[in-house]
């Protein structure tokens, strides 16, 4: 048995892993999938001192109280940063590191130094429809999800704190000498930032894999990324 901690994106919750966590399930795995601090079924946790030190706390408390070692962690799109960092303080609980389509951020970057605009456009949405304070959700269409769970991921997103996306990475090298460390590139997403953090994968030497779909794999193809999952054990 293979103890799996699957974290999600911005503006999601644990509702997206439901089909993949189902399937690692059926296998004998326990699967952990969090959601973060006033996203999802916690959006009535939302307020302007949720940040992304809260979201990393969320998942390191996760994995301090539940007594998680010799884990399989994953993190999508923004959920790179939270397990990037919790895997630089909790190394030695770690067996795979896993970047699903994920941002992959060096030490004093911020999510908006990736942004072409420096998250210019953000803050605009946030001032407009946010208080200045929170995003909400783009449309499912820009992450090309499927078109048969389009509708419902619109439904299901939530806004998302500004400041998770200025704060800038606290992290020392610890989290690159995991042994197994993988990054999977969903190809139907048109993303520089993402294609850019696939070759830095590969000059790392990290296992690398793509697949033909959108931004949300595990909504998209679950049953080729639970596969993948099950040879990290």
């Amino acid at each position: 048995m293979t103890d799996y901690v699957l974290i999600h994106g911005a503006f999601h919750g644990s509702w997206c892993w439901t089909r993949v966590r189902s399937l690692l399930a059926s296998k004998g795995h326990r699967v952990f999938t969090p959601t973060l601090t006033g996203l999802g079924e916690r959006s009535h946790l939302l307020s302007r001192e949720v940040s992304l030190s809260t979201h990393i706390a969320d998942v390191a408390n996760l994995m301090a109280w539940e007594e998680l070692r010799d884990i399989v962690l994953v993190g999508h799109s923004y959920g790179g940063f939270i397990v990037r960092h919790v895997a630089d303080r909790m190394s030695n609980r770690i067996r795979s590191l896993i970047y699903l389509d994920a941002f992959v951020p060096d030490n004093g970057k911020a999510l908006f130094d990736y942004v072409p605009d420096k998250g210019k456009k953000f803050r605009e949405l946030a001032a407009a429809h946010g208080d200045g304070w929170k995003l909400p959700p783009p449309p499912a269409s820009l992450m090309a999800v499927n078109a048969a769970d389009a509708d419902w991921v619109d439904r299901q997103c939530t806004m998302q704190p500004l400041s998770t996306f200025e704060a800038p990475a606290q992290i020392s090298s610890a989290c690159d000498a995991i042994p197994n460390v993988g990054y999977i590139r969903a190809g139907g997403y048109a993303s520089p930032n993402f294609d850019g953090f696939y070759a830095l994968a590969g000059e790392r030497r990290w296992w690398r894999e793509e697949f033909a779909c959108g931004h949300d794999v595990m909504l998209d193809m679950p049953n080729e990324l639970t596969a993948l999952l099950l040879q990290q054990r």
